[in-house]
């Protein structure tokens, strides 16, 4: 499988996203994924599934330098003693020895940045973990940790699909060699219904589903880690890699409204600030 470096690893650019499967229930998805070949596996204390999967990788009989494994902390612990605390109970939970990435899962008005991405290098320098990341962070917070504190952020995780622009984070990032990781690159389940994306996944014998995970793969510096629990859905999702769209096909998506942002929480920041 493809996979892109940065700061020192290399990301393979689809992985298993395990959001809302929580406890014992995701040691079976891991499984199946990793059994069918994938090799990269997006989890997060807030998922509750750290220990499945451990659990999963353990049982895989993978070489652990075989498997990248994401985790996160939660907003809530962004202090540097706190963030040290939940990324041991993490690599606990994990029973792994080390992660291949962790990030920031949500930014905080109230951390201080500085001393946050300090205490992710840190992980990183000790070994424990291989490359530090942040999720959600907009424009002004990402030009901070990166261009004022100097932190050696590997990645950058944020909704992605079809019906969302980012392209000036893209262009940021790509300025920055810093790959984009499109969480919810399905638009949570939305792009099967869309006429258009059916439409382009007839004319090459796909789903609408495999249409968007091509289209993000096909754009450089893109990660994509789609949810699939059933193994039909994760061995289509694998085929996707080989889908090649063309240049109506790519019109016709950028023709998509793209300002449909489905996870929006309470605390997320300021989207458009700095573009």
């Amino acid at each position: 499988m493809d996979s892109l470096s940065t700061q020192g690893v290399e990301i393979p650019r689809l992985g298993l996203g395990t959001f809302r499967v929580p406890g014992a229930g995701c040691q079976p998805m891991v499984e199946s994924a990793l059994a069918l070949g994938f090799r990269h596996i997006d989890t997060a204390a807030m998922y509750e599934n750290e220990e499945a999967v451990g659990a999963a990788l353990a049982a895989s009989g993978l070489a652990r330098e075989d498997c990248f494994v994401t985790t996160k902390v939660w907003h809530d612990q962004l202090a540097p003693a706190a963030l040290r605390d939940a990324f041991d109970r993490s690599l606990a939970r994990l029973d792994l020895g080390y992660v291949d990435l962790y990030m920031v899962h949500w930014p905080s008005p109230a951390m201080d940045m500085t001393a946050t991405m300090e205490a992710l290098t840190a992980l990183r320098s000790e070994g424990l973990a291989r490359a530090i990341g942040v999720c959600n962070f907009n424009l002004p917070m990402l030009r901070f940790a990166i261009e004022q504190v100097g932190a050696p952020i590997a990645a950058v995780q944020v909704e992605y699909h079809p019906f969302l622009d980012q392209s000036a984070l893209l262009a940021y990032l790509r300025g920055k060699g810093i790959p984009l990781v499109a969480y919810a690159p399905l638009a949570q389940g939305r792009v099967a219904e869309d006429a258009v994306l059916q439409r382009i996944g007839a004319k090459h014998g796909a789903s609408a589903s495999q249409v968007s995970i091509a289209w993000l793969l096909e754009q450089p510096g893109v990660v994509a880690i789609p949810k699939a629990a059933r193994a039909a859905s994760q061995q289509a999702n694998l085929e996707a890699l080989s889908l090649r769209l063309d240049d109506e096909d790519c019109a016709a998506i950028a023709a998509l409204p793209k300002n449909q942002r489905y996870v929006q929480p309470a605390f997320a920041p300021d989207w458009d600030a700095g573009e």
